[in-house]
């Protein structure tokens, strides 16, 4: 019987494209929002760390003094607690209808309906778990007639542990809204009538709202890896994620010349371009396609053309001659393309462009964890 083989291990030199993670940085981000909290910071270490590690990233942050996390499901929750053993692990999206698995990894459930607190009151065996309320989000948690249900059985409250109780801020993202005040007093009301536990209710966004919104427990995730929080304004964290491409083809066109799938971008004059070796499949989305700017020499310059699966075609005629040649280096994100202005090229947000990173982009960590 055929087996298959695993791909090869190869020098990070071999590769066309390297995601560079700078834990330097991300340490730094974490301790700066330990100066701004006025409790805990946890990291969220969801979708594999925002796409950049999560075995590496968890170790950087526990060394820099994190020791509680959060996850989405129940998978990533026990991929994280065998890297980490002693870390408190917070499951987003519950128990995964596996409570006694959950019990048994040590991870603590969110619990967002009355359900499912039955379901780990009779499970749980008196491990510890976090509740959400819907203060306006209108996505998950445990809304106003649910805590009201919960306040009049004071027995189904006796049978959790509630070690944490939360929710989730909105429009966090635009500081001035007014749902951010209705949220922090509709969760006040809330959570009067529940245990007095510690609480947990911004994200990246809120902590930079003041500490009346951090409660007991900040839970950046986005700030940790250096992307902005805020719709606009300056970004105070640091750059951790830098997207490098090798230059595989240097090659000059006449005019009229079309480029790329589809020809959908044709040279107007005679130009220089350059072909680098990474594409949507490695993450870097389509849509920047004739809209994106890499640094090539330290200079900007215009994605032409489609992008494509494993290649970018770049106009590199503004550089002087000799500049630029095969087996040279550009950013595609970071070291100089800011990681919003490739989501507002791509017409996306800056998650989606972390997150959709590629498992095939090898990374490479600074300092090495």
């Amino acid at each position: 019987m055929d087996r298959v083989k695993p791909t090869p291990k190869l020098p990070l030199s071999a590769a066309p494209a390297v995601l560079h993670v700078d834990l330097g940085a991300l340490a730094a981000n974490y301790r700066g929002l330990q100066a701004l909290a006025a409790g805990e910071v946890a990291g969220v270490v969801k979708a594999n760390a925002y796409g950049l590690g999560v075995a590496a990233v968890a170790r950087c942050l526990i060394t820099a003094g994190c020791r509680s996390f959060f996850v989405s499901s129940l998978a990533e929750g026990i991929e994280l607690r065998a890297l980490e053993p002693e870390a408190r692990v917070y499951v987003l999206e519950g128990t995964g209808r596996e409570p006694r698995r959950c019990r048994d990894e040590r991870l603590i459930p969110v619990l967002n309906t009355l359900a499912e607190i039955d379901e780990w009151a009779e499970a749980g065996g008196g491990a510890p778990a976090a509740l959400m309320l819907d203060t306006g989000m209108n996505r998950a948690g445990l809304d106003a007639g649910d805590v009201a249900a919960l306040a009049q059985a004071p027995a189904r409250l006796a049978a959790l542990n509630v070690a944490l109780v939360m929710t989730h801020l909105a429009c966090a993202d635009e500081p001035g809204h007014p749902l951010n005040q209705r949220q922090l007093e509709r969760f006040a009301a809330l959570r009067a009538r529940l245990p007095a536990v510690p609480t947990s209710i911004a994200n990246s966004a809120g902590a930079l709202l003041g500490r009346d919104f951090h409660g007991d427990v900040l839970r950046p995730g986005i700030a940790l890896y250096g992307g902005r929080a805020a719709v606009s304004g300056p970004n105070p964290m640091r750059e951790v994620v830098r997207l490098e491409a090798r230059v595989l083809q240097i090659r000059r066109i006449a005019p009229a010349t079309p480029v790329g799938y589809g020809a959908s971008w044709s040279a107007p004059v005679p130009v220089r371009l350059a072909t680098v070796g990474a594409g949507y499949a490695d993450g870097y989305p389509r849509a920047l396609g004739n809209r994106g700017f890499a640094i090539a020499a330290g200079q900007p310059v215009p994605v032409v053309g489609r992008v494509s699966m494993d290649l970018t075609t770049l106009d590199v005629s503004a550089l002087p001659d000799g500049a630029l040649a095969v087996r040279d280096h550009v950013q595609l994100i970071g070291g100089g393309v800011p990681l919003e202005a490739v989501a507002e090229a791509a017409g996306m947000v800056n998650y989606e462009i972390l997150t959709g990173l590629s498992l095939r982009l090898p990374r490479r960590y600074e300092p090495a964890p």
